[in-house]
């Protein structure tokens, strides 16, 4: 049987990497990973190219390599808006997808967030896959995660409209994610002793171990399941039940200087936005149980 080829973007980076050496262990594979920069730490077994997403014969190196399904994880994480970022973001995702159309790829999986349905105070208590897209585009990440959604929800309509779908589209949306390896908002907002917090509001917050979120993207590439997932451990817990977990003390801030102090020194206090530690923002995870046919293996307490 001829072997299946998984094209990973981003490998230089942590889910990428991570992703890359999960596949590499799984049969009847042969992974590819692409990148700007070569892998940090050797990975063995991947088929390494060269290469800026943004390239304009990415269409044909995926069409000359067989390339059957696509990882698409190269995404630069910052709170600070920036035309650079912007660039590899939320261009690379638009040409890695349309790359993907003109070669023929029959699967793609993306990496998103739950935060790209924003924090507001008429949430309801579990966001639907289907819900709005509010999320705040006043933060870098959040901002591209919005506008690469948009994309792919025009991308999908499109996609259908034709009378044989010639490309599955996986989105996984995952909330916070914590873990010993991971540099992420909620890693960074819990890594100092002690974090400033909203005075009078104490929301239930999503959080979901590194380690799941690997599975999850391996599970997705493994697998036909088309489609946008909120990927979340189960149990919500409320943020002061989150930091005491993780021996963290609040310092209780009220919101309106909360907000000013930010505004003028910067992002450097709140690595999550403010609003997010504010007003409710979990999603339902029906879809994710009885459609992607995936469950993480930590709790929220657990993790």
């Amino acid at each position: 049987m001829a072997e299946h080829i998984v094209l990973v973007t981003g490998v230089s980076c942590f889910w990428g990497a991570q992703v890359a050496a999960r596949l590499l262990n799984e049969p009847g594979l042969h992974v590819i990973g692409l990148d700007a920069e070569p892998p940090q730490d050797a990975l063995k077994g991947l088929d390494f190219i060269q290469a800026d997403v943004r390239n304009s014969l990415l269409p044909d190196l995926i069409q000359s390599e067989g390339v059957q399904t696509v990882c698409h994880l190269a995404f630069v994480e910052s709170a600070h808006p920036s035309e650079s970022a912007f660039d590899i973001n939320v261009i690379g995702a638009m040409k890695v997808m349309s790359a993907c159309v003109l070669a023929g790829v029959s699967k793609i999986v993306l990496k998103s967030s739950t935060q790209v349905y924003g924090a507001l105070p008429a949430n309801p208590a579990f966001l639907a896959e289907d819900h709005p897209l509010n999320g705040s585009r006043r933060y870098g990440y959040t901002r591209d995660l919005v506008e690469i959604e948009a994309f792919c929800n025009g991308f999908m309509r499109q996609n259908m409209a034709r009378q044989s779908p010639q490309v599955k589209l996986t989105v996984l949306r995952f909330p916070g994610i914590i873990g010993p390896d991971a540099d992420t908002p909620m890693t960074r907002f819990l890594q100092d002793p002690a974090k400033p917090v909203l005075l009078g509001f104490n929301p239930l917050l999503q959080i979901i171990h590194q380690a799941d979120v690997v599975s999850a993207l391996v599970h997705a590439a493994m697998n036909d399941v088309p489609g946008v997932f909120n990927v979340a451990a189960e149990g919500a817990l409320p943020l002061s039940k989150l930091m005491g977990l993780a021996g963290k003390l609040a310092w209780p801030v009220p919101h309106p200087l909360a907000y000013w102090g930010v505004a003028l020194g910067g992002l450097e206090l709140a690595p999550i936005e403010l609003d997010y530690l504010r007003y409710p923002w979990v999603g339902d995870l029906s879809r994710m149980k009885q459609t992607l046919g995936f469950v993480p293996r930590y709790t929220s307490a657990e993790a």
